[in-house]
């Protein structure tokens, strides 16, 4: 239908409304697809047992995370039932609703219709009328459909129904508080590489993802950092909204603190959280910290090549100091000739504490190549045997470099002899740290002794 269907009976869209416009809404919201609701509302309640249908809630909530308090008469006010309906209303459901139902269909051609509906599959309308006869009528030639009312059981907004007992009539301040899938949170960082690499300007956005089908006006909003364990069941899925609208401000900071295991980050002010938006709001202002340049080769990475990271540590002495939230890194560099910023990269980011190091990779170098060749394996006796490595690293560019071999072996290994100075970083790691000067090769040749389990 080229038009929309709609409803000759005006209470059909509208709803219920047991609350006050006056809302303080709480939204906290997790790395995982998570988030948690905290929803003040004052309703009027009456005395005795009644239905109390509360709308306005995410479509992809969690019912049996629902839990619902009277500040004002706590012990007064028992919830002895709930209910979630999310059956929502649409033009398809409301037409099977009507099968063998008196419908009106009117045409572009001003034709009326009245008759019994017996079906609305495969485009078409087909109507019993009243004189008996069949009329199949194509839905792209339909303006209006009257209905007499809303079928039962659908609702225009996803809703939760109480059975409500209250032995104090009045308006009460409430609390219901729930979790809700379909928000997410993460962080977009953007560094400037400046004073030959020895400097980064870093900057960072949260991005807050909504498609949870609610909307949240004002809300005060708080973001946990950190891995939360969660507990999955088997559940029937709600169909995720799709469309997305973008919003972003820069003005509002994060406070950030400690909580439990993991970190909160609070926005110093209230903000709307639009059903299928993205908000991006800035967490921290543009900081400038000390960084370096560091090649390395490692060969079970690739084989060849030289590859190219900026290291830094995340501690108040070399410019930051604060705990970074997991998220993507995007570097950038300044073209002198026209003061341009030009993309040179970008890697991802662990949750990060202070006072640890951060090495980005961004890159393989085009200027340095690499080369891995084994010279020897020869057995030494019985379950043992030596292995003897050339690595060759050559550097085109028009300064000289330091290139790290960051090499991996397994099993009982020793180094027996090398022609350079090498650190055994570990019982499978072994590092080397070569000078190669400029347009010039430098060789590293090294012999480990292995012994088999």
């Amino acid at each position: 239908m080229k038009k929309l269907i709609f409803f000759s009976v005006l209470f059909l869209f509208c709803s219920v409304s047991l609350f006050s416009q006056q809302r303080n809404v709480a939204v906290t919201v997790y790395n995982n697809d998570l988030a948690v609701i905290k929803d003040h509302r004052e309703l009027q309640l009456e005395k005795g047992v009644f239905e109390l249908k509360y709308k306005d809630v995410a479509a992809r909530i969690d019912p049996t995370s629902v839990h619902f308090k009277s500040l004002t008469a706590p012990e007064k006010v028992r919830v002895f039932e709930q209910n979630y309906e999310y059956d929502l209303v649409s033009a398809n459901k409301v037409l099977n609703k009507y099968i063998d139902k008196t419908i009106t269909v009117h045409t572009k051609q001003d034709s009326i219709f009245k008759g019994e509906l017996l079906s609305s599959e495969s485009g078409s309308l087909i109507l019993k009328k009243e004189a008996g006869n069949i009329k199949l009528i194509n839905r792209s030639n339909v303006v209006d459909i009257d209905f007499p009312k809303l079928p039962e059981g659908l609702i225009t907004r996803p809703t939760l129904v109480w059975q409500i007992s209250n032995s104090k009539p009045g308006v009460h301040e409430t609390e219901v508080s729930y979790m809700t899938s379909g928000m997410n949170w993460h962080t977009e960082y953007i560094a400037v590489s400046k004073n030959e690499d020895a400097m980064l300007e870093l900057s960072a956005w949260v991005s807050i993802d909504n498609n949870s089908g609610a909307t949240f006006p004002n809300a005060k909003l708080k973001l946990i950092a950190g891995d939360v364990n969660r507990v999955y069941d088997t559940m029937p899925r709600r169909e995720k909204a799709i469309g997305e609208a973008y919003a972003m401000a820069a003005a509002p900071q994060f406070e950030e603190k400690s909580f439990f295991e993991y970190h909160m980050y609070t926005l110093d002010k209230p903000t709307t959280l639009q059903n299928n938006q993205v908000k991006q709001v800035s967490l921290f202002p543009s900081a400038e910290v000390s960084a370096r340049k560091i090649f390395t080769f490692e060969p079970r990475k690739a084989a060849d090549k030289v590859r190219v990271n900026l290291e830094f540590a995340n501690a108040k002495k070399s410019g930051l100091g604060l705990p970074l939230p997991a998220g993507k890194v995007r570097v950038y560099k300044e073209d002198p000739d026209d003061n341009s910023l030009e993309f040179i990269g970008e890697d991802k980011l662990d949750h990060t504490p202070k006072n640890e190091k951060i090495r980005l990779f961004l890159g393989n170098a085009f200027d340095i190549k690499a080369e891995r060749l084994m010279l020897e394996k020869k057995s030494t006796g019985k379950q043992r045997y030596d292995e003897t490595w050339q690595i060759k690293i050559r550097n085109h560019k028009e300064t000289d470099v330091k290139v790290t071999v960051i090499e991996k072996f397994y099993g009982f290994w020793k180094v027996k002899q090398a022609s350079h100075e090498y650190k055994k970083e570990s019982a499978q790691k072994l590092n080397f740290v070569l000078d190669v000067p400029k347009d010039r090769e430098t060789v590293l040749t090294f012999t480990l002794s292995f012994r088999r389990r």
